[in-house]
């Protein structure tokens, strides 16, 4: 995913940002930047791996010599960011939240009406803001240039640009991220995740509207291109994404997380499916408020039968290499085993990918004495790999779980039943849940329905991006 936050004040701002980008940390594993501009020093920039060390300690240094009273930052899933580009609109950073499905064609589209070449990264590939700068540059503004690349793009583009007088910050057209201000006595900043400038005193004061455009100074925010209410935020962002503070369209996500575990609980007792076990567990991390909205709805014990240890591992990096990170998965989870042993457990997920980390928990749970383990899904099964952000990103829908089950029964036909797979009460949709037992040795298993995730956020589904469970755009 990837996140972002940004400052521009009568004050320098370089540790509002430093303080607000690690905020963001949860978003993404593998980079991280700061640019800020001074009149004295002009533009300042700096990107570093935080593959293997958090964002706070990588940038901490760098933070005591930039200089600056505007700033932006960013975490990264993808690209080094943020970039510095020129252009006929003048000197700027800019970095993106998103992606691009259609780069290739976007590429030579561009190196075929003039532009002369792109900068590549060690991968051989092209930054998305590199390109995203050349697009914006086929227009004669910036308001123009980002309109115009935001319809180009097959794909989510959400940015923000910093010149040596102001930041612009453009919502994605769809609203399936977010952007929040903050105003204080001395300024303005702008943020992915709302909390982030809380404790750095700003007040919120405008959540842009999907497609909204504007330009901030220290003196106040001008809208360059008014926003539309026809929205489709990501519904992911309170299953997973979202940090438990984080506020989305008016819906805090620990909240929505709790209500979401009390609805699941509350089908299972109306279909007559709830468990006779011990605790009810969650899967750290945000699998656990889920679990305690279930635990309080069903009345059974909430319980931590095993601990994630993240002192020195935590989500903000993970090693390179997939051997280590296997290894670093596994000793990450530290069993209770008086809480384990000859118990039944009901744990409660975010959700249910590709399968394997669940299967190795299972597993971890069983070595470990436990005498049933019963699964809840606190989303539907996922479906579509996500083509507007980087959940659920696959090379093919068939490394997806519940999509090789459906291949391998009813082979390409079974596509036009997803409906039914997706719904517990038919046919298909019990032998997906029985079929993923089995594999993953569950003692039972069941989803939350894309109805009770809907009236867990609280906001109407057409406002909501529900592709990867059914996939309609």
């Amino acid at each position: 995913m990837g996140g972002f936050f940004g400052a521009i004040s009568h004050n320098d701002c370089i540790s509002d940002v430093f303080f607000g980008t690690d905020y963001h940390s949860h978003l993404g594993t593998r980079r991280g930047g700061m640019a800020a501009y001074s009149p004295e020093l002009g533009f300042q920039r700096s990107i570093h791996s935080i593959e293997n060390s958090p964002f706070r300690t990588k940038f901490e240094s760098d933070a005591a010599g930039i200089k600056g009273n505007l700033c932006i930052g960013c975490i990264s899933d993808s690209d080094p960011q943020p970039i510095l580009v020129t252009s006929k609109l003048g000197l700027y950073a800019i970095c993106n939240v998103g992606i691009i499905n259609n780069a290739q064609a976007l590429y030579s589209e561009l190196l075929e009406n003039g532009c002369a070449n792109f900068e590549s990264m060690s991968s051989g590939n092209i930054n998305s803001s590199a390109l995203i700068g050349a697009l914006i540059a086929q227009k004669g503004s910036f308001t123009e240039g980002i309109k115009y690349a935001q319809d180009k793009i097959d794909g989510t583009l959400t940015l923000i640009i910093m010149t040596k007088d102001c930041i612009i910050a453009a919502r994605d057209k769809r609203g399936r991220l977010p952007i929040i201000i903050g105003k204080r006595d001395d300024g303005y900043c702008l943020s992915f995740e709302s909390f982030a400038f809380q404790k750095l005193g700003y007040k919120t004061c405008k959540e842009l509207a999907a497609g909204e455009i504007v330009k901030i100074t220290a003196d106040g925010v001008e809208v360059l291109e008014k926003g539309s209410y026809n929205m489709r935020i990501c519904t992911f962002l309170w299953t997973y994404y979202g940090y438990p503070n984080a506020v989305y369209e008016g819906v805090n996500v620990e909240v929505m997380r709790a209500r979401n575990g009390e609805i699941m609980a509350e089908t299972d007792i109306r279909n007559g499916r709830l468990p006779d076990v011990d605790y009810v567990c969650g899967v750290p991390d945000s699998g656990i408020p889920h679990a305690i909205g279930y635990a309080n709805k069903s009345g059974i014990p909430f319980a931590r039968p095993f601990i994630k240890y993240t002192p020195t591992w935590p989500r903000s990096f993970m090693p390179q290499t997939q051997a280590m990170r296997n290894r670093v998965a596994k000793m990450k989870l530290i069993p209770v085993h008086e809480l384990i042993e000859g118990k039944k457990l009901l744990f409660v997920d975010d959700s249910i990918v590709r399968g394997t980390q669940m299967r190795e928990t299972v597993e971890f749970l069983y070595e470990n004495g436990a005498k049933e383990v019963h699964m809840r899904s606190a989303c539907p099964p996922i479906m579509f790999g996500c083509k507007y952000l980087n959940f659920s990103r696959s090379n093919s829908e068939l490394d997806l779980i519940a999509r090789q089950i459906i291949q391998e029964k009813e082979g390409d036909e079974g596509v036009k039943y997803i409906s039914e797979y997706s719904d517990s009460s038919t046919e298909r949709g019990r032998y997906l849940r029985d079929e993923i037992c089995r594999r993953l040795k569950l003692t039972s298993l069941e989803f939350q329905s894309l109805p009770g995730t809907v009236r867990a956020v609280g906001l109407q589904e057409n406002r909501l991006c529900t592709y990867c469970w059914n996939g309609k755009e």
